[in-house]
């Protein structure tokens, strides 16, 4: 039994490939859906699709509306961000920012899925010592092209690539640009495996990295492990296990625990762009969809996106231009609105 079939009164998911079907939560009392806005950064175990995640969040807090910062697939695990109500008009500020992460390759195979989960395709006796794949790792750091897997969410004429791949259909994707700020290896347990650490951003897939340095090295390769440390503004200090978050909502609404200190507030995923404080009466406006005139000696410099709050409480992303904020995305925050500090929990 995998960690999903233990959690939530929910089945585990019968398909773990990436894009499985999505399960479905057993036959139960429908709780009434409510407002409710933040994030929680979950600590995804090994064998859970990240929309059967997503599913298990939604119904722990009964709220209407649940989105994910950045798939992870069923094999790897930690940080999956989710946002809930509000908090998912700023996914793309998140889902934009550079992703670490720690994963493990083994030497001799290649696989259809490029993971562990494959089919394998060919085999090579090639095993890479540690001077060999120091000596090839920055031809990998950079602006590089890199071809997505075979089994990967891209769209080909409207279908998931995954979905033609697992159809037997031949899947051919064009190389993209991405961006791998740091790779370096960590160890080498065996001569079998060498675990690495990556830092990167959007669109990067690390099983495809682990494919063309196998390729590169004559010695053939796919994932084995993988785990996601950091995604954006969120890292390992504030990921919470399914089983943590499940008990806190059950005390939440015992009445033990308040459910607002469970999620992070909504700007956290906005640590990246200025914040700016305006008065009640600007506030309003702003939530109206009205631009407002920046105040005070730098409006004439200040220029950008920015993160506008009023009293404490964020109230929109702005750009700011010539003199005045405009604002581009408006929160509603009625119901439950995330305010855990530091560490969750």
């Amino acid at each position: 039994m995998n960690d999903a079939s233990r959690l939530s009164g929910i089945a585990a998911p019968r398909d773990a490939v990436p894009g499985g079907e999505t399960p479905r939560p057993q036959a139960q009392k429908k709780n009434k859906k409510r407002d409710v806005h933040g994030w929680i950064v979950l600590d995804k175990p090994i064998g859970m699709t990240s929309t059967y995640a997503v599913a298990v969040i939604k119904r722990l807090f009964a709220a209407k509306r649940v989105g994910h910062a950045g798939t992870l697939d069923p094999l790897a695990s930690g940080c999956l961000p989710v946002a809930l109500g509000e908090a998912t008009k700023t996914v793309p500020f998140v889902f934009d920012g550079r992703k670490t992460y720690r994963f493990t390759i083994r030497w001799g195979e290649e696989r259809d899925t490029d993971d562990a989960e494959g089919r394998v395709t060919a085999t090579s006796a090639v095993r890479p010592d540690a001077a060999a794949i120091g000596a090839l790792l920055p031809r990998f750091i950079g602006t590089i092209e890199q071809v997505p897997p075979r089994f990967s969410a891209i769209k080909i004429a409207g279908e998931r690539a995954y979905d033609l791949a697992r159809d037997g259909e031949a899947v051919e994707l064009k190389p993209r640009i991405v961006e791998i700020y740091r790779l370096e290896l960590l160890e080498i347990p065996d001569a079998d495996h060498a675990a690495l650490a990556a830092e990167c951003g959007k669109g990067t897939y690390v099983r495809a990295l682990a494919r063309d340095l196998g390729r590169a090295l004559g010695a053939l390769g796919h994932v084995s492990a993988l785990r996601r440390d950091r995604v954006g503004p969120f890292g390992e200090d504030d990921m919470i296990s399914l089983e943590r978050l499940e008990t806190l909502c059950h005390r939440a609404a015992a009445g033990e625990q308040n459910l607002a200190d469970v999620l992070l507030p909504i700007e956290t995923a906005l640590d990246d762009i200025p914040a700016l404080a305006v008065s009640p009466a600007d506030a309003a406006r702003l939530q109206r969809g009205q631009a407002v005139l920046l105040r005070g000696r730098d409006a004439a410099i200040f220029s950008g996106m920015v993160a506008v709050a009023s009293g404490g409480a964020v109230v929109a992303i702005a750009e700011v231009d010539r003199g005045e904020i405009v604002p581009k995305r408006v929160f509603n925050l009625t119901g439950i609105v995330g305010r855990a500090g530091g560490k969750v929990r």
